[in-house]
């Protein structure tokens, strides 16, 4: 079986050369045999070195797409050193301890801004049939004055002076490898090579200032609480007038009193007398379509389950509807008058239900049944 180079780095398949570099970096600093001394990490520093160029050579990366091992004369490549082809050997591994290709050269004052979140309160028939929202988002945007420069009109940036434009500054040390020449980012520019003298009043020379907006937010039917609608570049403009992040909607869905929602369905209870569970009747429910009859058989009992089809909420990622679940619950009356006390006698009377003689006659079909078991009959 081939290795997985990307998860030996941590990296995803589609990481980009400077993600594996970027990874690579991290986990050489802290596996160099030189600086760690646990049994184990020479082996794992081999390991990710030869991860690191497995990945970084286009035809070894080709290889590894296609399931195989660059490594492996099976697989169509063949087995390499530190100094193979696509490996810079120890110039990467300085790189990884002294910051070198981390460093190397000035970044952009531009970067992606991050993305938002902000909680939506939904009702239920607005959940389950969808709606269009307007909300209020504070977040930043782009500054209108310099248009992300941050400068002031007018004016540009100049040339750092203390790292001559570069980004970086070096610095000489000794180490156990010896006098090694070092870099890290110029704390004067943080690494631009370049310095704003008169920022925009506005923005502060930061590209961008917090605004307040309204967005509109279309809410597909069938969204359920805790799930996020995605909002592309609505997030927050990057610094120096940088890409926006996304800005995702999470939904919250408010207490219904009468529905409550398992997934598509819905679930309700009803009560019902005595007498119309036992004779039948038809009720005319209210649901989130409407007015509806529901039909209770005579003999309904306490507990019992009846279903509207297709009258929940609907499949976000497929067709149709889930289902109204209604549980039925019969109600026993707790007081009576004489002429419904004298009713209900007559009627237990009737089907031969009066308390007293069922009491008496399932105590003597036990007592029966228990004497005959002694007796062996």
């Amino acid at each position: 079986m081939a290795t997985d180079y990307f998860g030996v780095l941590g990296v995803s398949r589609d990481a980009s050369d400077s993600d594996i570099k970027r990874a690579y970096r991290r986990l050489a600093r802290d596996l160099h045999p030189d600086v760690n001394g646990d049994p184990g990490a020479k082996e794992r520093f081999q390991e990710v070195t030869r991860a690191y160029e497995a990945l970084t050579d286009p035809d070894k990366r080709r290889i590894v797409d296609l399931g195989g091992d660059p490594f492996d004369p099976g697989s169509g490549g063949g087995a390499s050193g530190f100094g193979g082809a696509g490996f810079g050997g120890l110039g990467d591994i300085m790189d990884a301890f002294f910051g070198g290709a981390a460093t190397r050269g000035p970044r952009s004052r531009t970067r992606a801004g991050r993305d938002a979140l902000i909680p939506v309160e939904l009702e239920l028939d607005e959940t389950v049939f969808g709606t269009t929202k307007d909300i209020t988002v504070d977040t930043a945007v782009l500054c209108t004055v310099c248009t992300g420069a941050g400068t002031a009109p007018g004016t540009h940036p100049t040339t750092c002076t203390t790292c001559s434009g570069r980004g970086e500054v070096q610095s000489v040390q000794r180490g156990f490898l010896g006098q090694v020449v070092s870099s890290r980012v110029c704390p004067t520019c943080s690494g631009t090579g370049q310095v704003i003298p008169e920022p925009c009043r506005e923005c502060g020379g930061d590209g961008r200032v917090r605004a307040r907006r309204t967005l509109q937010v279309k809410v597909p039917p069938g969204v359920e609480d805790g799930m996020r609608i995605r909002l592309t570049g609505q997030g927050e403009v990057g610094p120096g007038g940088g890409p926006a992040g996304d800005l995702y909607v999470e939904i919250h869905e408010r207490p219904h009193e009468v529905f409550t929602r398992d997934g598509e369905d819905l679930h309700c209870r009803v009560t019902l007398p005595m007498t119309s569970a036992a004779l039948g009747t038809t009720l005319s429910l209210k649901t989130l379509d409407g007015e509806e009859e529901l039909d209770i058989r005579p003999g309904t009992q306490s507990g019992s389950v009846l279903t509207l089809r297709a009258h929940g909420a609907p499949r976000l990622r497929s067709t149709g509807r889930g289902n109204l679940v209604v549980h039925v619950e019969v109600s026993t009356p707790t007081r009576l008058d004489a002429e419904q006390e004298k009713l209900l006698r007559e009627l237990a009377a009737l089907r031969g239900e009066d308390q007293a003689d069922s009491h008496r006659e399932a105590q003597g079909g036990l007592f029966s049944r228990v004497r005959d078991a002694f007796n062996g009959r």
